[in-house]
């Protein structure tokens, strides 16, 4: 599907994340045929490579609604309990306008403007700058933001903020999200499950002190010295080791490739939702100032990897990008200047440890509870910001283009908000 615009970009990228969703289902079938494979070969250990690829077939087919129902009791559970598993986790509570009448309007004014349903607004006591949308359905869509959040950035920043949570719910990010991570949920648990079982149960590379391949190849290895039928039991041993070995390789493959795929879901829609935060407040600058204050200080304390992946930044880092769950914030300020007319701002100072280096990159774990401090009168609106308004004027643009490198979406001269 070609895309041309912001609307025709977000109806693209939800097509493409129904297939990838769709391959995460495939990815189930995979792990119950590597299971089936390993059951099979336990139970009879003599036969051919052939038989056991094809038995194992025959039981995932007679088992497909069983797994199948396995995968959507997972999903349902998910449906009902999601935002009380997250809750739970970090903390959030539910906030009223008397409460927080600052943020309470804010993102009230926001809804109204666009013919929003109002979410609920939840609060998480954290220093930690973040902020986070879920919700399956009307009734469960709630925007969370840490307090943190509210005490170090203005009211224009935690608008365009509330704007990038928002825009995931437009979008239906947030029920492609949460049904990714239980599906990959699924395929992450069984293929633990399997991987145990095999290991750690008295089976391991022997099949258990009873399993029947040894006894097949203990047996096989001494008729060999007998008579020249051992020939033919030698090969089928080695068809049980060539199966096992197919089997762990495609469980590994389906785990891998359940995470990378929920990761690119991820990924493809925090730059959309930063344009959709952009044609609500209209105010480019703002989203760039507040994911400058916010970047590298979003680590929430005790959040699992699949709740910060909800998050506005989540500051763990992917080995070579490949793992990370959103682009930088470097990739993202670029794509704001680029194509909603925004001006470049740099990055904000960390505190330094004694030894000189970055507060970046902690040497203890429980120093991430508490992520580093903005510098002081790190106000970005005040003086890297020309006067003109947020979209400012075109020599404004033009001397700024200049100091930012491309944007992720290559060099061209207007985007799809491009500048007129």
């Amino acid at each position: 599907m070609a895309a041309y615009g912001l609307y025709t970009h977000i109806a693209s990228n939800k097509f493409r994340s129904m297939l990838l969703l769709a391959g995460l289902f495939v990815l189930v079938y995979v792990v119950v045929y590597a299971g089936a494979l390993i059951i099979e070969v336990l139970n009879y250990g003599g036969a051919p490579a052939d038989y056991y690829l094809r038995v194992a077939l025959t039981d995932v087919i007679r088992t497909l609604p069983y797994s199948t129902g396995a995968a959507a009791l997972w999903i349902v559970i998910a449906y009902f309990f999601h935002q009380s598993i997250i809750d739970a986790v970090t903390g959030g509570q539910d906030v009223t306008r008397q409460q927080q009448p600052r943020l309470y309007n804010l993102l009230e004014n926001l809804c109204i403007s666009r013919g929003i349903p109002m979410p609920k607004l939840k609060i998480v006591d954290s220093d930690a700058l973040n902020a986070y949308a879920t919700g399956l359905n009307q009734r469960q869509y709630a925007v969370t933001v840490t307090t943190g959040l509210l005490n170090s950035l203005d009211d224009q920043e935690i608008e365009a903020v509330l704007g990038h949570e928002l825009t995931h719910i437009r979008n239906g990010d947030v029920q492609m999200m949460v049904i990714a991570v239980v599906i990959a949920g699924v395929v992450g648990f069984f293929a633990e499950l399997l991987f145990r079982s095999f290991f750690n149960f008295g089976y391991g590379w022997g099949y258990g002190a009873g399993g029947s391949w040894s006894t097949s190849s203990s047996s096989s290895s001494q008729s060999s010295s007998s008579d020249s039928g051992g020939g033919g039991d030698r090969k089928s041993g080695g068809g049980a080791i060539l199966i096992i070995i197919l089997a762990v390789v495609l469980i590994a493959l389906a785990w891998a490739l359940s995470q990378l795929v929920r990761l690119a879901l991820s990924r493809s829609r925090e730059l959309l939702a930063d344009a959709g935060s952009v044609e609500l407040t209209k105010n480019p600058d703002a989203m760039i100032s507040a994911l400058r204050k916010i970047e590298g200080r979003g680590e929430l304390p005790g959040a699992t990897s699949a709740v910060m992946e909800l998050c506005l930044d989540n500051p763990r880092e992917g080995f070579s990008d490949l793992f990370a769950t959103h682009p930088s914030v470097e990739a993202r300020v670029q794509a704001l200047v680029k194509y909603a007319g925004g001006h470049y701002q740099g990055p904000l100072a960390l505190p330094m440890h004694p030894s000189g280096e970055p507060h970046d990159q902690p040497d203890q774990p429980e120093s991430r509870q508490v992520p580093p401090p903005l510098p002081s009168g790190a106000s970005l609106n005040a003086s890297s910001v020309p006067s003109s308004g947020p979209w400012g004027s075109a020599t404004d643009s033009a001397a700024a283009s200049p100091s930012a490198p491309d944007g992720p979406w290559g060099n061209h001269p207007a985007g799809p908000w491009g500048r007129r």
